[in-house]
């Protein structure tokens, strides 16, 4: 596997990998179209922000996305394909996030996960420290927001 600077025609390599996995937990088909603005990465997105491709034989199996806002650094996209999860890919996805957070001066990384993916973040070391609650097709939903220190 190699890590490598996205480039503004990986855009709909990237927007397949994450409309992938966020289907892979099971959601209705109807709410990942309401999502579908924002698991569609642009070439614009890619060529303004920190965008980082995992690639595996020839093929992007994964990608992070880092975006500056201020003084705080987002982590606003870290998706793996479904057959390749439990591979270390999101793993070395989100230690080199950090890493290139750090290396741009930041001290803290910001996360808001889709709930199946806490675990994995609290994992890698973040904390929640709030929810955030929304609303889709009548059900409320929970979503973490979490916080990565970078000075550790």
């Amino acid at each position: 596997m190699r890590i490598v600077r996205a480039q503004p025609a990986d855009a709909p390599a990237l927007s397949a990998v994450a409309w992938a996995a966020k289907a892979h937990w099971g959601y209705p088909a109807s709410w990942l179209e309401q999502w579908r603005d924002q698991l569609t990465i642009t070439a614009d997105f890619i060529a303004t922000n920190e965008i980082f491709a995992a690639v595996t034989d020839g093929q992007i199996t994964g990608f992070y996305g880092l975006v500056a806002r201020g003084d705080v650094m987002r982590l606003e996209h870290l998706w793996v394909l479904p057959h390749a999860i439990g591979r270390g890919i999101g793993e070395t996805l989100f230690q080199r996030a950090a890493a290139r957070a750090r290396a741009l001066g930041f001290a803290r990384l910001t996360i808001e996960a889709d709930p199946n993916a806490e675990g994995f973040y609290l994992r890698m070391g973040a904390v929640r420290t709030s929810l955030l609650a929304t609303e889709i097709e009548g059900q409320r939903r929970e979503l973490p927001l979490l916080t990565y220190n970078l000075s550790s």
